[in-house]
């Protein structure tokens, strides 16, 4: 209390304790003084002058929940059946893997072989558009879905289009067909996607490979449609493939996305996906580590938001 007029001070004497007690007291009452110096200078900290500021992300206007190959557990992979299943579902975004035909029609299908998946027989890159058309690609799945058919990148294309649904297209080449493969898919999403999303109405798909060569010709042809270097072991090199290909981002098995590689991945200003992911304790790690893509099979178990 401060003394008024000639009201005499009381001095009260203070046991060594007490005395302690002040000090430790008055050293308290400074540290929130020194917590927000330090908050204040801490963009001159040593650290913070040596890390490079991260470059900005990419644009990305794709669901961080993708179905892989459509739904393609519970309807017949890569068809028009499966996007509709997924879609149903709540997802917004896809992921098929194109081929490209005989006489260069991009058609949806994994194998490089035709007998899995559909009644035909033989490497599926060997015959025209007219022989895929005609084959059954449903009834390999269940008596539902029989005389389900092959579709072209063009059916595909209308139903994402109409729908405001992204595309994720893995760019499947046959051996020694990377480049061709690459540049006949490029000039297809061009003429398919080209137009809308110059109007606004829709984004560019993204196109992913395995295979350098394959996103090298997409490139060349198409540098507007984005890509994503696909990854199933990561070398040495991994960066430098994804820099020159000017990738906008990197799709990797979810097994090999660890915090470092993630950190990787950031710090060149990409974005990060993986593949295929059905567990809800790797989806729930990969979401804390704040992946932007998830591909995945069980779309009846996770609910894209």
């Amino acid at each position: 209390m401060v003394p008024q007029g000639n009201t005499p001070q009381r001095h009260i004497p203070l046991r060594p304790h007490s005395a302690a007690v002040l000090m430790l007291r008055c050293i308290h009452a400074t540290l929130p003084i020194q917590r927000r110096s330090l908050r204040e200078s801490s963009s001159e900290s040593p650290m913070a002058a040596i890390t490079p500021p991260r470059p900005p992300l990419p644009a990305w206007p794709y669901p961080r929940w993708i179905a892989h190959r459509g739904a393609g557990k519970f309807a017949p992979e890569n068809t028009l059946a499966a996007f509709r299943v997924a879609s149903r579902y709540g997802y917004r975004s896809f992921e098929c893997d194109v081929k490209v035909s005989a006489d260069d029609i991009p058609f949806l299908l994994h194998d490089a072989s035709l007998q899995r998946t559909s009644n035909g027989r033989g490497l599926a890159t060997e015959r025209t558009w007219n022989d895929l058309s005609q084959m059954d690609a449903g009834t390999w799945h269940s008596r539902l879905y029989a005389g389900e058919g092959i579709p072209s990148l063009s059916a595909i294309a209308s139903f994402c289009l109409q729908n405001n649904h992204t595309l994720n297209i893995e760019l499947k080449p046959g051996p020694g067909e990377e480049s061709h493969t690459g540049a006949v898919i490029a000039r297809e999403v061009q003429r398919l996607w080209g137009p809308a999303v110059k109007a606004g109405r829709a984004h560019w798909p993204l196109l992913s490979c395995f295979e350098s060569e394959a996103l090298a010709s997409a490139q060349e042809i198409a540098p507007e449609v984005p890509r994503a270097m696909l990854f199933e072991v990561i070398s040495s090199s991994w960066a430098d493939v994804v820099r020159r290909l000017q990738c906008v981002a990197v799709v990797t098995d979810h097994k090999l996305m660890t915090y470092a590689l993630f950190d990787q991945i950031r710090q060149n200003g990409w974005r990060s996906l993986v593949y295929t992911v059905n567990d809800s304790n790797e989806v729930e790690r990969l979401i804390h580590m704040g992946v932007d893509g998830i591909i995945t099979d069980a779309v009846d178990r996770f609910v894209p938001n």
